[in-house]
């Protein structure tokens, strides 16, 4: 049983770096944007959910937290990011480095440097029982919400225009532009979901691990591993990259070694790109090659 609470929990882990990494990937599939800020908005997301949740508690801080966070996704597309779609990869690594650095300082001004905590509400504590496994209430709830936001970005990349579009523009952004479809709002509307998403991984991870303006860039190489292990512009391989990273830490610290946990994803990552570097399920990308 303590095998399979600690698998449990390397999922657990794999569920909030797969919200944070399927932003990553559709940020940097659609518009070619290498966004090392998308950390800092699961910082703010957090930060979000202590302020909004001591007005309208937990439910109220989890639905409008990722929204806020979104919409300031927005504006920072508008503002920002569109500026460098078209132009070399290293000057967007450089602003959103800087961006990442400004959110950080920013929130340590705002909120002081020291640690907030967040508790997770009365209604949510406790424990499941199945015969004599046992594991928290909360953390079941991550995964749920992980696989739903999983299900739904599916139904909309797959099964609708939008998503046909946005497909269509990671593979042949040309050939879209001429037929007459302009690629500015997808790209919005993308910026909003996949910056939201990593609010949202904030907001559920904020009663679970401690709050403090460095989170962010605590997080955001293995969102990055995750991205990279599963390719670049495959929805499913970022999936089964979080899952299979999430799978490696739990069976890694299972096996008495939690120390090497972080070390062992690492490696997986090398192996990944020595055997087949454009990651488990990695797409031509037209303007990529």
């Amino acid at each position: 049983m303590l095998f399979v609470q600690h698998l449990l929990n390397g999922l657990l882990a794999g569920a909030y770096y797969l919200l944070i990494a399927l932003g990553l990937s559709l940020i940097f599939s659609l518009g070619g944007i290498v966004n090392l800020a998308h950390g800092a908005f699961y910082a703010i997301g957090a930060y979000l959910a202590v302020s909004i949740g001591g007005t309208l508690g937990f439910t109220g801080a989890a639905l409008l937290s990722p929204v806020i966070v979104g919409l300031l996704g927005v504006v920072i597309e508008r503002l920002l990011f569109r500026r460098f779609y078209k132009a070399d990869p290293s000057l967007s690594l450089l602003l959103t480095f800087g961006l990442a650095m400004v959110a950080e300082q920013a929130l340590r001004m705002i909120y002081g440097a020291p640690p907030l905590t967040w508790s997770i509400p009365p209604e949510l504590r406790g424990q499941v029982f199945i015969g004599d496994f046992v594991y928290p209430r909360y953390r079941l709830l991550i995964l749920a919400v992980a696989v739903a936001c999983v299900a739904a970005l599916w139904f909309l990349l797959q099964r609708t225009p939008f998503g046909r579009v946005v497909r269509a523009g990671v593979q042949n952004p040309d050939m879209v532009g001429a037929l007459g479809i302009s690629l500015e709002p997808y790209m919005a509307a993308i910026a909003f979901l996949g910056i939201g998403l990593a609010g949202l991984a904030g907001v559920m991870l904020a009663p679970i691990f401690a709050i403090h303006p460095a989170m962010g860039a605590e997080i955001i190489t293995s969102a990055f591993v995750v991205v990279v292990i599963g390719g670049l512009g495959s929805f499913w391989g970022v999936v089964l990259a979080a899952v299979v990273v999430g799978v490696t830490k739990g069976v890694v610290t299972a096996a008495g070694y939690p120390q090497y946990s972080e070390a062992a994803i690492y490696m997986l990552m090398l192996l990944v790109l020595l055997l087949r570097p454009r990651g488990l399920f990695g797409e031509r990308i037209q303007r990529f090659e």
